[in-house]
């Protein structure tokens, strides 16, 4: 292990917040190799991979703090997007661990339900944008952490659902809340209520994702889209995340008065500016015209 790696498993792992936490979180990272978690970079966009395949990649306490630790650690000003999936060809994230949970009490279930929900809101708001590749089970917790990113696709063997209820819980990890605003409120509730699973194409059909493909092309359209995200002004980019995620809180007014803000921040950047004056350049002579290299500025 690295000097870079011993300090993220060292100091992140228990999310104490201290100054070599966050030391450790300022490194340009290029992989990290965790127990369950796999992180690497390819140009202006990474791969997070939760690698626990014996276990279809179910979500255990350490599983969320090493995606916590990895998070922290993601240089946001050189990396554009990412991509999050799970090991192998069968399982997404087959859920949140079941021989973890079953002797938790109340207030250990609460816990592990904070526990979770800080690290997908963390994944929500991340400041790039986040497509999850769903590679099979997204079941319970792994069809709650396909929710937290911005886009999903998934192979055609992805299998969708929130059984909880058939294990005598409800959904802790925000299935009950992202759920509804994806699909619904009636399609949500069906899905929750009766533990039914669904599959790629009909989770296509009622919105949950944007795209179908073969197993073997899953992660290549990803990898694309992650990569034509990374073409665009990052700093516009950004700002439309925040725009959207920000503006669904609140009342229609409001949300376009953030939206405002935002708009207008971008012309503070030199990315705008060269954008901007390229098109300008293509107006007056085609010639000229070329492809942008945005700076992050």
């Amino acid at each position: 292990m690295n000097e870079v790696n011993a300090a993220i498993c060292e100091y992140c792992f228990s999310g104490c917040g201290s100054a070599k936490h966050e030391a450790a979180a300022l490194f340009k990272i290029k992989e990290i190799d965790m127990e369950f978690i796999n992180y690497e970079v390819k140009e202006k966009y990474a791969i997070i991979t939760i690698n626990r395949e014996k276990a279809l990649n179910a979500l255990n306490s350490q599983v969320l703090d090493e995606l916590n630790a990895t998070l922290d650690a993601v240089d946001v000003n050189e990396i554009r997007c990412l991509i999050l999936t799970g090991a192998g060809e069968k399982s997404f994230v087959a859920g949140a661990d079941i021989g973890e949970m079953s002797t938790l009490t109340k207030a250990e279930g609460e816990a592990f339900g904070k526990k979770g929900n800080d690290v997908f809101l963390k994944l929500e708001s991340f400041p790039i944008p986040v497509i999850a590749a769903v590679n099979g089970f997204a079941l319970g917790g792994g069809c709650e952490i396909s929710m937290s990113c911005d886009i999903r696709i998934c192979s055609e063997n992805a299998l969708f659902g929130q059984p909880e209820v058939g294990l005598g819980i409800t959904p802790g990890f925000g299935g009950t809340q992202r759920l509804a605003r994806l699909v619904g409120a009636g399609m949500a509730k069906q899905m929750i209520y009766t533990a039914r699973n669904i599959d790629a194409n009909e989770a296509y059909r009622i919105g949950l994702v944007n795209a179908v493909y073969p197993q073997a092309e899953l992660m290549a359209a990803a990898e694309k889209m992650a990569a034509g995200i990374a073409k665009q002004a990052p700093i516009a980019v950004r700002n439309c995340k925040k725009a959207i995620n920000e503006g669904l809180q609140v009342s229609i007014d409001k949300a376009v008065e953030i939206e405002e803000k935002l708009f207008g921040d971008c012309f503070e950047s030199e990315d705008q500016k060269a954008g901007m004056g390229n098109f300008l350049k293509k107006k007056d002579d085609p010639t000229k015209v070329k492809v942008v290299e945005f700076v992050n500025k």
